[in-house]
């Protein structure tokens, strides 16, 4: 009996799956509020040169001060981060800003006056992170995904070797814990190390968060739950807009954002573990014990009395009690084609989103009202992504949503800037495609690794994929170089990354493998109708007749069969063109 039987028998996605589901969407919508968040905390406000008092001068306004003081850029607009050595008097009587002598300009030498009508404070204004300082504002971006790269593989080894709900729990404190100390950081270092701590935690609620529903559902509601659970992203996504407006001081605004894991700290008490990965642990009364919870909450009050722990040791066929690491995600051929196709599509996924994200332009909005937009526009390509996924196949949405993000790319830098409308639809179009393929990623990837080693897979992918959204704003930095250069890599990426994923196998309707072997088996791959009846051809005994065979049966002995015995057996010779057929209790067919 494989898992996917257990499911139907305890209800496949019922009440329990839906409490699950609601649960872990604490965590989904925190995570993108605190993944923009560099966004608000870190911005930038209008500023320039703080400028002495002009002793010994009367009759100066403000704006004059201003005006011989601090030196204009080629646009007419006041230097943010240069100011004259000494006041420019002559400036007074002459409307021009121009000077013959630039060598009286220097840096600012008694700090910035910051403009707050926008931002009450942000690390820029704490630590005076601007003009020759603001690369260490914008490497506090940096470090945080570097935190969330680490934590990718870090969660994802945990997980598999402590399980889901353990390590959920621990992401929870962590991501708590060093999101608190982030705000109350009395310096600049302080406060990258903290951050960056947060970042490994929230790699965990990401990863962990999505498997644990993933692992409770039937086939029949895989794509649902994989899809429609993207929805929380959105969701945190046009929050944090709503949260950033409300409260303007960085402070603050990382307090807001990371009280919700207070709350996921508390739900997680009653989440269950996994009965999926307790099974590959031998864990049975434990598996047990989580699959007649679920099974009584569903209304299926029957299953505790038709299968008992030492039943479902002796049918289920997950026998794995190793101890997996990375490098089994690369041992043996298939799983090693999956690891390397699946990083593959995983980067171009990632690099390319977050390049559309950041060249997205033309809303003349001011950043609250985009962020919001921003999120908003992701909810029709989920929802559109649901409705063609197991009509497609994860294969061909997962390719084909790359292959015309990266045609939108090219067809958006194609077009000319005066068709500020159309580029900005173009854009826009490519952002829902490339949020389509992000969804589908996170689905086709949990269901094509077993569950020994999933959280792993997933781990090592989102990896990959952190690593390329750190690398997507430095491609941007090409457009001085050649402006249509940018456009022109995301395009190249995104094409031969949606290629390399009709490499990978279908999963459609398929269940999810549980051990390694499950996978280098070609059966395992198929549909699930072709998989029920090729298993029974194999003697493997059907749910309905397994349940008739009494755990109190004493030892079976095929010279003196039972009653249930003889079922079974009638059922076995039924198979006879099989080599090799096991009984519930161990024994082959021809007694040894």
């Amino acid at each position: 009996m494989k898992f996917e039987e257990l499911l139907q028998a305890v209800g496949g996605f019922g009440k329990y799956q839906v409490l699950i589901f609601l649960m872990v969407s604490i965590p989904r919508v925190v995570i993108p509020m605190h993944f923009l968040l560099h966004n608000f905390i870190s911005a930038s406000p209008p500023h320039h040169c703080a400028v002495s008092t002009l002793a010994g001068v009367s009759n100066v306004s403000q704006d004059e001060a201003f005006h011989i003081s601090l030196p204009r850029e080629l646009d007419g607009t006041r230097s943010s981060c240069r100011m004259f050595s000494r006041p420019q008097f002559h400036l007074l009587g002459n409307s021009s800003w121009e000077l013959s002598n630039t060598s009286s300009i220097q840096n600012c030498q008694a700090g910035w006056v910051y403009n707050h009508s926008q931002y009450v404070s942000t690390t820029a204004t704490e630590w005076d992170l601007v003009c020759e300082k603001k690369g260490l504002n914008q490497a506090i971006a940096t470090f945080f995904f570097i935190g969330v790269t680490f934590g990718s593989v870090l969660f994802g080894y945990l997980s598999d070797r402590f399980g889901r709900r353990r390590m959920l729990l621990f992401a929870f404190i962590v991501t708590t814990f060093f999101g608190i100390m982030a705000a109350f950081s009395v310096s600049y270092v302080m406060f990258i190390i903290m951050r960056s701590l947060c970042g490994v935690g929230l790699t965990g609620l990401s990863i962990i968060s999505f498997i644990l529903v993933v692992e409770w559902t039937d086939i029949e509601h895989r794509t649902f739950c994989g899809t429609i659970s993207g929805l929380s992203w959105s969701v945190g996504y046009m929050l944090l807009a709503l949260v950033a407006y409300l409260i303007r001081s960085w402070r603050w605004l990382l307090l807001a954002v990371t009280s919700p894991c207070l709350l996921g700290t508390v739900v997680c008490w009653w989440l269950p573990e996994s009965a999926r990965w307790l099974l590959t642990k031998r864990d049975v009364k434990a598996a047990h014990g989580y699959l007649s919870r679920c099974a009584k909450i569903n209304g299926k009050k029957d299953f505790g009395s038709k299968i008992t722990p030492e039943v479902l040791q002796k049918t289920v066929t997950i026998d794995e009690s190793r101890s997996y690491f990375y490098w089994h995600l690369v041992k043996t051929p298939k799983l090693r084609k999956i690891t390397l196709c699946s990083t593959i599509v995983w980067f171009g996924t990632a690099f390319t989103y977050y390049g559309i994200s950041l060249n997205i332009s033309g809303f003349g909005l001011d950043p609250y009202v985009t962020q919001f937009i921003f999120g908003a526009i992701e909810i029709p390509a989920k929802l559109s992504i649901y409705f063609v996924l197991d009509y497609m196949g994860r294969r061909h949405c997962q390719a084909w949503t790359l292959i015309l993000t990266g045609f939108l790319v090219a067809l958006n830098a194609a077009i000319p800037a005066e068709h500020r409308h159309v580029r900005s639809a173009v854009a826009i179009l490519g952002k829902g495609f490339s949020e389509a393929s992000f969804t589908t990623v996170f689905l086709y990837t949990a269901e094509l690794y077993p569950t020994v080693v999933r959280q792993s897979g997933v781990g090592c992918c989102s990896f990959v994929a952190r690593a390329a959204s750190s690398l997507a704003p430095l491609i941007m930095i090409l457009d001085d170089t050649w402006k249509y250069l940018p456009p022109l890599i995301f395009g190249v990426v995104a094409t031969l990354s949606g290629l390399v994923a009709f490499l990978l196998p279908e999963t459609t309707n398929v269940r999810l493998p549980e051990t390694i072997e499950d996978v280098e088996d070609d059966r395992s791959r198929k549909p699930l109708r072709t998989q029920v009846s090729e298993e029974n051809m194999d003697g493997e005994i059907p749910l309905q007749l397994m349940n008739q065979i009494s755990i109190d049966t004493p030892q079976i002995s095929i010279d003196t069969p039972l009653p249930q015995q003889q079922e079974v057996n009638n059922y076995c010779d039924r198979k006879q063109h099989q080599n090799h057929i096991l009984l519930p209790n161990g024994m082959d067919t021809d007694g040894s």
